[in-house]
């Protein structure tokens, strides 16, 4: 990473909330503001205006939901394309911020942008192979390989998996536009919610909601041990805020194994093994501070 110390804006650009800011790093963040998301004119428009507040910013980072075109040579880079959020489908953001803005701006998913400031100044400091996972109004998964965020044809969509769905146990369909019960419509904070009949927050800690959602994102956890082999896993996301939800997760894990994996890293020390991000809820704008360092 490059440029440090220049002051850059962040935009974490979610399907419920936008938060905006302008620093150097978790250390120095002089101003932030939090807005609610709505229609893309009006979101945006406010993003800028207090981008446009602070002179001299060298770059801007953004940190966005997606499904995103992260393809450089695309004429529609830097848009969000097939999202089922309402009216943001085809919405670019790169490009209406660099135009506005006329500076260099670095784009990525959510959780890529998370998983980078937590890179550079979190949980996965010390490590080149790690995943991020947020689980909340979505669900998303940055993995880092060798040092560098994986984007492919397009970029990880960990929250799409399919896991097994016992009707029986669950009868719920799920909540996916796109697939019904891959692993988002079976455990976001929304399937929480319609599934219950309540939100996620305002469930018991000896509900068994908690029982059920553990049971899904350790279903999903196994296959990306499996498949990745990360040294770490870090679980953020409004879902996760639950303090009985993550030691839940980390038994479970370990039983769905069923000892194959021989890591003392699982087997032994799981409570270091999948931790809550050390930025915490800041870690998604932090990771666009970062993102906006990486395009200088």
């Amino acid at each position: 990473m490059n440029s440090p110390q220049v002051l850059v804006g962040a935009v974490e650009a979610g399907g419920t909330k936008f938060v905006c800011a302008v620093g150097t790093g978790p250390d120095d963040v002089r101003a932030q503001e939090r807005f609610d998301t709505t229609l893309p004119v009006e979101t945006i428009a406010k993003c800028l205006a207090f981008l446009q507040r602070f002179d001299g910013l060298a770059a801007v980072g953004i940190a966005a939901f997606g499904p995103l075109d992260l393809q450089p040579a695309s004429a529609t880079y830097g848009c969000i394309t097939s999202t089922p959020k309402t009216g943001w489908q085809n919405t670019s953001l790169a490009g209406a911020f660099s135009r506005a803005l006329g500076l260099p701006v670095g784009i990525d998913t959510d959780v890529n942008g998370a998983a980078l400031g937590e890179w550079r100044w979190g949980a996965a400091q010390d490590l080149d192979n790690f995943l991020y996972l947020t689980i909340g109004t979505g669900i998303g998964g940055g993995a880092f390989v060798n040092g560098r965020v994986v984007h492919g044809l397009l970029h990880p969509e960990m929250g799409h998996i399919r896991v097994p769905h016992d009707l029986v146990a669950d009868p719920f369909a799920g909540s996916c536009p796109f697939h019904g019960d891959c692993l988002e419509g079976l455990a976001t904070g929304v399937a929480m919610e319609k599934r219950w009949g309540q939100k996620a927050e305002t469930l018991p800690v000896g509900h068994p909601a908690w029982e059920l959602e553990a049971h899904y994102l350790a279903l999903a956890l196994a296959n990306y041990v499996c498949v990745l082999s990360p040294q770490r896993i870090i679980m953020g996301g409004g879902v996760m805020s639950q303090p009985q939800l993550l030691p839940l997760v980390r038994r479970k894990l370990v039983s769905l194994l069923g000892g194959y994996v021989q890591a003392a890293e699982i087997l032994e020390h799981t409570d270091r093994y999948v931790v809550a991000p050390a930025l915490g809820s800041r870690a998604g704008v932090l990771g666009a501070l970062a993102l906006a360092q990486a395009v200088l």
